[in-house]
């Protein structure tokens, strides 16, 4: 395991303002940062974090305290945070419509971070790179062995079953970290890392092919980082939205038709996606499909759907199919198109300290762009 720089190094007379003087074997916390002296060197030993210990009815979901920093084990790389982008499905497991798989929990998977020690040449010492929602599969299974890692029994999923983004440091699986160019800012890259890969792998699960008729239900985050994939595809874009911000985002990016979360199209859509986790919103893009197309609900969670007459809604091959996670292939090659084609998401920053309002902010959708901590 390669050093760590940054937590390591040597001991010098002063620290962040405040000049010390004790022996081998003390220990002092300077700035939220616990500080230990061993053999002449100073190690920093903990972090902030926003940790969620489960649903708490009229209390803020998560708490900023200092916890130890991760050590990363076999095959594992420990990161420095440099920004955390905030998802809707963070807003699921804080509000309880996801069960908890661990508690407590440090949320978060759309993170860039800073390789502070590494199991892998491939991704040495300061090098950047990303971790996304899929933190790793057991690699042996039928899924897994038939490129469909996304649906591995033994999936192990970021900020949910294994701690996130939302801190200063995290640890990951080296072989599930994902490059990263520095051609971007770490926060405006951040979103593409779920938002942008989990609405490029809807775009597949539904099919859509350049020069379709492709329906949009719910404009968020995922919804304007595959706006400029389709309009690359030739594809005419018809966007059904809630509230007046969202349409006039939409008009903005293109789209050739918006109108509101329930209403129908002009034409019918060869493919449709839906991002809004309304069973409603679902039925609309049923409705909305042409003979043969296929509708994709990308959400984690959802509402229940409401009773739907197959004769007229399902039949002459019409297809309704979930998305579920994504593949490490979907992030290189999202990643691989946002880079040609120059997408650039619009975000709004946090301090770590305001991660319950970034939640609120995406559960509101009072924000133009996606919500990205800066720890």
């Amino acid at each position: 395991m390669q050093d760590m720089p940054g937590l390591l190094e040597e001991m010098p007379g002063s620290f962040a303002g405040g000049v010390w003087s004790f022996g081998v074997g003390m220990h002092l916390t300077v700035e939220h940062a616990s500080i230990r002296l061993q053999n002449g060197r100073m190690t920093k030993t903990s972090m902030r974090a926003a940790v969620f210990h489960g649903p708490s009815p009229g209390e803020l979901p998560l708490s900023i305290e200092d916890v130890p920093i991760p050590v990363p084990g076999p095959g594992e790389s420990l990161l420095k945070v440099l920004a955390c982008a905030v998802c809707r499905t963070d807003l699921h497991i804080v509000e309880g419509d996801l069960p908890l798989k661990q508690s407590p929990i440090i949320p978060g998977h759309q993170i860039v971070g800073e390789v502070v020690s590494s199991s892998s040449a491939e991704h040495p010492v300061g090098s950047r790179v990303g971790v996304s929602w899929m933190g790793g599969t057991d690699g042996t299974c039928k899924f897994c062995r038939s490129g469909r890692e996304n649906l591995c029994d033994a999936a192990v999923f970021t900020g949910y079953s294994r701690n996130g983004g939302y801190a200063e440091y995290v640890v990951a699986r080296t072989d599930f970290l994902i490059p990263l160019p520095e051609t971007h800012s770490p926060e405006v890259t951040a979103p593409l890392l779920c938002a942008g890969m989990i609405g490029f792998r809807s775009l597949r699960v539904a099919e859509v092919k350049p020069r379709q008729r492709v329906g949009i239900f719910g404009f968020g985050a995922s919804a304007r980082l595959v706006m400029p994939v389709l309009q690359a595809w030739q594809c005419e874009v018809y966007v059904a939205t809630r509230g007046a911000g969202h349409q006039q985002e939409a008009r903005d990016f293109g789209a050739k038709w918006v109108g509101d979360a329930y209403d129908k199209p002009p034409q019918p859509l060869d493919a449709a996606v839906t991002f809004a986790p309304a069973g409603k919103v679902f039925l609309a893009a049923l409705k909305a499909l042409d003979k043969g197309g296929i509708v994709a609900i990308n959400a984690i969670h959802m509402d229940e759907i409401p009773a739907f007459d197959y004769d007229s809604l399902l039949w002459e091959e019409r297809q309704i199919r979930s998305v579920a996670n994504m593949t490490r292939d979907d992030a290189r090659d999202f990643l691989h198109i946002a880079a040609e084609i120059g997408i650039t998401p619009r975000i709004k920053t946090f301090s770590l300290e305001e991660a319950d309002q970034a939640l609120m902010a995406v559960k509101n959708e009072d924000v133009v762009g996606s919500p990205v901590l800066l720890p």
